[in-house]
């Protein structure tokens, strides 16, 4: 009995310990990341300008900012008037607008694990595609805090890039709403579909965030209604709806590479019956590459351009799918800015399940063929003229912030656009898709100052946009020592035991995700 007793003890102790341990964790402040000094003037000396609207450099002109606004682009010296100017020597260097990642998943911890490395490969815009319901979640991030963060980074007190419009949770019919929320977003009913909008009107929502299983009905009164009250809808084709037909009803931009795979194939209808729309999928995933109808494709790529829908393939999703069982790919020197929590509960499972339909009999070879097929596609969507937008997915299984929009940018040039079009699709494009493009997207007199220094021109080899000499920001330049310590901070706190439990502690925590995850 006094063995019992004491064995006992030994794992009540132990419990204790590790539930001690696990809440200072939880409760363990972070770090606050404090922006460097800010510049009222910054004077860039020399630089040569690449002009995203028309492929031109402008070779060694002097560009003048002011409050973070540029006021003067001259091929003359521009003379300095006041002291406290920052002057930059842009000699042999080539000036970009920031990049724009237009498809991101943030959350909780995006300010310590993401921002930092967006920041540091020049991206300075992202269109977050995720949201919450009416509540804060623990794991997910909402119109209120991205909106915050904007005001904070205006304010000088956040390193953060802009959030450049704001979505709503993603809408997916009834599975993906948890018990004890509103049950108008589940949009069962088209007859709820106001009180939808009329919630993320006042949640200061910019677009509704479409998923595949959204109902058909409720779909195509959202569509209608949502410019009503002053919102748009984007995210993935309906499964249950042609691409013709969301395209016509006014969908701004679809998301991921397999959209015209869904539509041309023989057995397109077969994904449209909500009852066994995934296991029709299982079995037509190889017809959707071999039997892809470019006929098909092209009619509804033209129908994009007519109506000016864009299209974000993400090609970064697929190439991991494609290569999942590659040793090499895996072994990313980007890993050592992800948490272990991260790779361990998401990303394993990932790439254990997507290894094993690479490996088998049944379908080697055939996530390959979708990835090939899809950059295929994406050049004849841009040559017929459908607006192409870079978007990585992040925080999607090896998608690194930050990091991989260059991948993107070599993917899209792969598949067909020039190094110029490519820099478009995360500039200009991106710019005109927000209609912020007399903001922003490009190098101009009275546009923001938003902006990348290469070492090297991203005309000759898009590679060259990861070639970072520095990035200005709100006034503030990253120089490369600040971009190092941007990136050590986020490799050093993701792999903290204290950021991991809040990780794994938010991720356990969220219905959402649990809800996510159970589909």
């Amino acid at each position: 009995m006094k063995k019992l007793f004491k064995t006992l003890k030994i794992i009540l102790l132990t419990l204790s310990f590790l539930i001690l341990t696990i809440a200072i964790g939880i409760i363990w402040p972070m770090p606050k990341l404090v922006p460097p000094v800010k510049y009222d003037t910054v004077l860039i000396k020399s630089i040569n300008i690449v002009e995203v609207k028309t492929g031109h450099v402008l070779e060694k002109r002097d560009v003048f900012i002011r409050e973070n606004i540029i006021t003067k682009i001259d091929s003359s010296e521009i003379l300095i008037e006041d002291a406290n100017t920052l002057v930059i020597d842009g000699t042999g260097k080539y000036l970009i607008p920031g990049l724009w990642d237009m498809h991101t998943h943030s959350n909780q911890h995006s300010p310590w694990l993401h921002h930092p490395l967006y920041i540091a490969n020049g991206v300075t815009g992202i269109r977050d595609m995720s949201g919450q319901l009416d509540r804060r979640d623990s794991y997910w991030v909402g119109s209120k805090e991205r909106l915050q963060w904007n005001a904070e980074l205006n304010m000088h007190k956040r390193i953060t890039p802009r959030y450049v419009l704001q979505s709503s949770y993603q809408i997916d019919g009834v599975s993906s709403i948890p018990d004890g929320f509103p049950s108008f977003f589940k949009i069962e009913k088209p007859e709820q579909v106001d009180s939808l909008l009329q919630f993320y009107k006042g949640e200061e929502v910019d677009f509704i965030k479409i998923y595949q299983q959204i109902p058909e009905v409720s779909y195509r009164k959202l569509a209608r209604r949502a410019e009503s009250y002053g919102l748009h809808i984007a995210g993935h084709k309906p499964m249950f709806l042609s691409l013709e037909e969301a395209v016509k009803l006014g969908q701004r931009s679809f998301e991921h590479g397999r959209i015209f795979m869904f539509e041309a194939f023989p057995g397109a209808d077969s994904l449209k019956n909500p009852n066994n729309w995934k296991n029709a999928f299982k079995k037509s995933k190889k017809s959707m590459v071999q039997d892809f109808n470019p006929k098909k494709a092209v009619y509804i790529m033209e129908l994009m351009k007519e109506k000016n829908a864009y299209w974000v393939p993400t090609l970064q999703t697929l190439k991991f799918e494609a290569f999942a069982d590659n040793k090499s790919f895996l072994s990313n020197p980007n890993l050592k800015y992800v948490s272990w929590a991260r790779k361990k509960l998401w990303w394993s499972f990932d790439i254990k399940n997507n290894k094993e339909k690479n490996v088998s009999p049944e379908s080697q070879g055939l996530s390959l063929a979708f990835y090939e097929a899809a950059k295929e596609q994406v050049k004849m969507a841009h040559d017929i003229g459908v607006p192409i937008m870079t978007g990585t997915d992040i925080t999607d299984t090896h998608t690194f912030a930050g990091f991989s929009i260059h991948n993107e940018l070599i993917d899209l040039t792969e598949s067909g656009l020039s190094n110029l079009e490519a820099l478009q699709s995360a500039t200009i494009v991106s710019a005109e898709y927000t209609k912020l493009d007399m903001q922003y997207g490009s190098v101009e007199n009275g546009k923001a100052a938003d902006l990348v220094l290469l070492n090297q021109n991203p005309l000759e080899d898009i590679s060259h946009t990861s070639k970072i000499h520095s990035v200005i920001m709100n006034g503030v330049y990253y120089d490369s020592n600040k971009i190092e310590e941007l990136k050590t901070f986020t490799e050093s706190i993701s792999s903290k035991f204290h950021m991991n439990v809040k990780v794994l502690y938010s991720f356990l925590n969220s219905p959402l995700i649990r809800v996510q995850f159970a589909d």
